[in-house]
């Protein structure tokens, strides 16, 4: 399995308000921009947002590093809250669809998280904070289907 770095992060300009996600995807040397902004979303959407598009990207199964600074996503994940999630069917849980379109895209798979603190000196990071600042700021803008 190819080994891979997905850093991501998410800005909403109002919570709810327009938003914007931002992935760096890095594979060896290799390293591709992604991001998008939406009409009307939340903070924590977009941070869950910008993971699945980075799954979403990869063409084959690997075992990825997600490097994010959402304690949100991290510690539903690593902390195992998405199993409890999931044999509730996700009743009560806030963003459930987007919570399942994970779970789709890591499916094939290996995936840890590691946490950083935003906004700190991790280049990479703060590279996904610009995107997704950016393009929550200038758009285009999609609708955030969850959201409506």
């Amino acid at each position: 399995m190819s080994y891979v770095e997905v850093y991501t992060d998410g800005s909403s300009r109002g919570n709810p308000g327009p938003g914007g996600y931002g992935v760096v995807l890095k594979y060896g040397d290799v390293q591709k921009e992604l991001a998008e902004g939406f009409l009307r979303t939340t903070n924590n959407r977009m941070e869950l947002m910008a993971v699945i598009v980075g799954l979403e990207t990869l063409t084959r199964p690997c075992q990825v590093l997600v490097v994010s600074d959402s304690k949100y996503v991290v510690d539903s994940v690593e902390k195992h809250w998405i199993d409890g999630w999931v044999r509730k069917d996700f009743k009560g849980v806030k963003n459930p669809d987007l919570w399942q379109r994970y779970l789709r895209a890591a499916k094939q798979h290996s995936v840890r998280f590691q946490w950083v603190k935003g906004h700190a000196t991790h280049v990479l990071n703060n590279r996904c904070d610009v995107l997704a600042t950016q393009a929550a700021l200038k758009g285009p803008h999609r609708v955030d289907a969850g959201m409506e």
